[in-house]
């Protein structure tokens, strides 16, 4: 059944001195332990590497249970000093039992029982009792029950083993069932369980595992001496690691640490060297014969099969750690796919920081520029670690899963995949760049529309409907006064000339045949001449290159244009000077008057909106102030190549 109660996340009360007296006195049993030890200079036997497995037990579950203890008063670090302190005592009793053979005069009496019973509360209940308890949430029946179980299997082994004579399957039995239902009930947590209950609980399954398959050999005769000690040792190194990866990953009891993904690598790197060591052991002993064809083909046996499976879960533990990003190259030909699939900018990079999320096995993904996130997967619960994208406008902040915390290895695969982002950026900027310059030309359209709309409503319409009606007085006049209405025909007909002027005027300022057929050299002179006859002087002084490509030479003819009506209309003088010429990529258009200037309150126009957005079409800009004496100065500067 599923615990409903809620979680209580609060950080808890630690316990600094007690917690430093168990990591302290955990590593001084440990090392007092091999000094004895070493001192002895015993014979080889499988005792000491029982002897190590304890040493290496007191070290580590001594470290792992001052860092909780520290932290949070709980039943779970307390049998962890408990086991600690038992192994190292069961070391140091070892230790000084071998002493004692090459030293009689060294008591032995009370010491040397203690090899044998010292270890086993808190070694027992590593898996048997304290899967059950690594957790939040308020214990239920059946983890009350599976305490209880745990607790009643470890003094049997304790009794069994210390006070009678009955074989070793009798009491190590109950051992490996117990285990194994612990086993399977963290598995079930894993898939079933409340979801902020499952970070971690995968490696705890797998790690209670291991310590209950290492305790079956002791119960089957005839197995190698070698195999049941370097099977408790790869577990020692594993198990407190999957441990730490529940209470950290969960953050337990208010506990906010993080673990290098390296130590989790050693840890199952470890594992996998003993496993692969009892391995090789085995087939050498299985083998008949101590000659050296038998030694000979244990060699070849374990070349051609255990070495290579080494190899092979080797790579699965870097994978299982690092996550993809172990292999950049596949990394990056999976997040290749992502621009084939994605079909926006925006989706690509969403889609390309969920590929480096999964990839690299991180809790969050951020692709962001400035305080704008552009691409987001996962929720960071910590501080992210940034990576620069291209010229450093934007960042790539990734965060690790909580509990762990970023390597060498992974950093630097994320160096690496930061230019596939890098190239997601690019797209998107493009996209960006194209919808703006849409917006831009469909804003110039409609400026240009409302333009022609005004010089036709406010200019064309009224002057017709003029003539039609001084057309309809000279009808009515010819009978009577066919002076007058002479007189009336002939300044409509100039009134109709000067309206025919000013629709030539408009269609030249919005495209002139001649900028297509001529180019912007031409267009310019025949601008220069239209505002001639108007009355309006315009000095022209241009040096325009050969084969300027369209969209430039509109762009120039169109600010030019702009810029001269401007200053036939506001600058009050008669005349200005057009100076066009080049330097060296860039063409030059300066629009020059004498007039006036800028009114202190000036503000900009329509026209000044069209010239600035008819240069940014091309990607040059516009700027109009005031000249060094008087008037006014548009001076425009357009990137330019040959068509």
């Amino acid at each position: 059944m599923k615990d409903t109660e809620p979680t209580n996340r609060a950080a808890g009360t630690g316990a600094p001195v007690p917690a430093a007296v168990v990591a302290v006195l955990s590593w001084l049993l440990a090392v007092a332990a091999v000094v004895v030890f070493v001192a002895a200079r015993p014979a080889v036997d499988a005792d000491q590497l029982f002897f190590l497995v304890d040493v290496v037990g007191a070290a580590v579950y001594g470290t792992v249970a001052g860092v909780i203890l520290a932290r949070r008063v709980h039943a779970v670090p307390i049998l962890l000093a408990v086991a600690s302190i038992g192994v190292g005592v069961a070391a140091l009793s070892y230790g000084w039992t071998e002493l004692a053979l090459v030293r009689p005069e060294l008591p032995v009496g009370f010491v040397a029982p203690l090899q044998n019973t010292t270890w086993i509360p808190g070694s027992l209940a590593l898996f048997l009792v304290i899967p059950w308890l690594v957790r939040d949430r308020p214990a239920g029946p059946a983890v009350r029950l599976g305490v209880l179980a745990g607790a009643v299997t470890t003094a049997w082994f304790y009794w069994a083993r210390t006070f009678t004579d009955i074989p070793d399957v009798w009491f190590v039995g109950p051992v490996v069932v117990v285990g194994f239902v612990t086993s399977a009930h963290v598995l079930w947590r894993r898939r079933q369980g409340p979801v902020d209950e499952r970070a971690g609980t995968g490696w705890l399954a797998l790690g209670s595992a291991m310590m209950t398959a290492s305790y079956i050999p002791l119960a089957v005769p005839g197995v190698p001496w070698m195999l049941t000690p370097l099977l408790h040792l790869g577990t020692q190194a594993f198990y407190p690691v999957a441990i730490l990866a529940v209470v950290l990953r969960q953050r337990l009891w208010g506990i906010d640490l993080a673990v290098g993904r390296a130590a989790l690598a050693g840890s199952l790197v470890a594992v996998l060297v003993a496993c692969y060591l009892a391995v090789t052991v085995a087939v050498s002993l299985l083998l008949p014969g101590r000659s050296v064809f038998a030694q000979a083909v244990a060699a070849t046996a374990v070349a051609l099969a255990v070495q290579p499976a080494r190899t092979w879960l080797s790579r699965r533990v870097h994978r299982l750690v690092y996550g993809d990003g172990v292999d950049p190259a596949r990394a990056v030909r999976i997040l290749g796919r992502h621009f084939a699939g994605a079909d926006s900018p925006e989706r690509l990079l969403n889609e390309l920081a969920g590929g480096i999320g999964t990839a690299l096995r991180l809790e969050s993904v951020e692709v962001r520029r400035g305080d704008e996130v552009l691409a987001r997967w996962g929720t960071p619960t910590g501080p992210a670690e940034e990576v620069p994208l291209g010229s450093g406008a934007a960042v790539l902040a990734v965060t690790a899963p909580p509990g762990e915390s970023l390597g060498a290895r992974t950093r630097r695969a994320l160096g690496e995949l930061a230019a596939v982002v890098e190239a997601g950026l690019v797209v998107l900027r493009s996209a960006e760049d194209l919808e703006a310059a849409r917006r831009r030309l469909t804003e110039v359209r409609l400026e240009e529309r409302r333009t022609i709309r005004r010089e036709l409503h406010d200019g064309l319409g009224p002057s017709l409907a003029g003539v039609r009606l001084g057309l309809q007085g000279a009808r009515n006049l010819v009978t009577v006064d066919p002076a007058t209405a002479t007189e009336l025909v002939d300044e409509l007909l100039r009134e109709l000339d000067r309206q025919v002027d000013g629709v030539r005027e408009l269609s030249r300022s919005l495209l002139p045949p001649v900028l297509d057929e001529l180019g912007l050299a031409a267009a310019l002179d025949e601008l220069v001449r239209t505002h001639r006859r108007a009355g309006f002087r315009v000095d022209l002084r241009a040096d325009v290159p050969a084969g300027i490509s369209g969209p430039v030479a509109w762009a120039a003819y169109g600010i030019a244009s702009e810029a001269i009506i401007n200053a036939r209309r506001h600058s009050g003088t008669d005349g200005c000077v057009l100076r066009v010429g080049t330097e060296g990529e860039v063409l030059v258009l300066d629009v020059v008057d004498e007039g006036t200037g800028l009114a202190p309150d000036v503000r900009a126009g329509v026209g000044t909106q069209s010239m600035r957005e008819r240069a940014r079409e091309v990607g040059g800009t516009v700027r109009i102030e005031s000249g060094s004496s008087r008037g006014v100065v548009v001076r425009a500067r357009l990137p330019w190549c040959e068509s």
